[in-house]
């Protein structure tokens, strides 16, 4: 099969189209024709060599996928041949075909393309584990979501509403109305203003309950003054950096906070598999009458995926940014 490689470590310009061994099926997976992937931050960081694979998992990029089954494991009963799949991977989107567990995949909403489909699973996933398994957001609280035009954000914006929580969020200038448009209350730009005085500003001081952060070490001190009492934050990167100076865990502790972190692709199967479930079960009727929709800002042929990763990098996308591997 014909599959994304990436010659060495390094740049966009490292990945090339090949050939690469079709995987087969083990009795618990499906088979999938891939129609469209999706880009991840985790991608580009595999190119670089700096996020190897789980163990066991492909070494192919590509953590989402959206395609048809064209055959399933002597195991599946949920899926068949000819079905429309979409859901999440260790590894190995970026192809002509992949593997999936039948547990982890869940069928295509015959309201949303392809493309549409790729674009939910790693977002979604993460939006919800951070929301609502973490963080324990409930109705009529307030979320402080950074990056909020982000793939993650754009979920995290419409699972908070669903929740009937109340949405802030930080973005750049250009990013901010689409924000509100998918339905954030308050939209900040971080460039132009002081996330924290505008966070406690619009509360009146009282801060938010929940924080989901990418940033990290710049934005954490500000984070735990923004957050009220019993307070959670949760942390999903360190695109800022990791280390914090002089931090005062008075603050931490005053205010009963809690503080963890979470990636997702290194969880067990058990637990992906979980909270695949719990997702679909609360987000399905939502994708299928348009209450929720996944955000895709572009799509690219997948043989242009070097200028695909160079977009990503350059930070300009709001929502997702899928390859299409067939056109649906």
């Amino acid at each position: 099969m014909k599959a994304i490689l990436v010659k060495q470590p390094g740049g966009p310009e490292q990945l090339i189209l090949g050939d690469y061994e079709q995987p087969s099926p083990l009795p618990d997976e499906l088979l999938v024709k891939v129609y469209a992937t999706a880009l991840n931050r985790a991608d580009t960081l595999q190119r670089q060599g700096k996020y190897p694979p789980p163990n066991g998992a492909s070494p192919l990029l590509g953590l989402e996928i959206a395609g048809e089954v064209v055959e399933a494991g002597s195991n599946c009963i949920r899926f068949k041949k000819g079905d429309k799949v979409f859901g999440l991977l260790p590894g190995g989107g970026y192809a002509e075909y992949a593997v999936i567990d039948e547990a982890m995949a869940m069928p295509v909403p015959d309201n949303l393309s392809m493309e549409e489909a790729a674009a939910i699973p790693e977002v979604f996933l993460t939006a919800f584990q951070a929301l609502v398994w973490l963080g324990k957001l409930q109705t009529q609280e307030r979320v402080l979501i950074h990056a909020g035009a982000s793939g993650v954000g754009t979920a995290a914006i419409q699972l908070a509403r669903a929740i009937n929580a109340e949405v802030l969020v930080t973005a750049s200038a250009q990013k901010l109305q689409a924000c509100l448009d998918l339905g954030a209350h308050k939209a900040i730009d971080y460039k132009a203003n002081d996330f924290e005085d505008e966070v406690l500003a619009y509360t009146n001081s009282e801060g938010v309950d929940v924080i989901i952060d990418f940033i990290a070490g710049p934005y954490f001190k500000q984070n735990i003054e923004c957050l009220r009492m019993d307070g959670r934050m949760v942390i999903l990167a360190s695109l800022g950096g990791g280390k914090v100076e002089e931090l005062d865990l008075r603050k931490i502790l005053a205010k009963r906070l809690h503080v963890m972190g979470s990636t997702l692709r290194s969880r067990t199967r058990e637990y992906q598999v979980q909270l695949t479930q719990e997702m679909s079960q609360f987000t399905m009727p939502y994708f299928k009458n348009g209450a929720i929709k996944p955000v895709v800002d572009s799509v690219f042929d997948w043989q242009d995926v070097a200028e695909a990763h160079r977009y990503m990098e350059q930070n300009k996308n709001i929502g997702k940014i899928v390859l299409q591997v067939y056109k649906s």
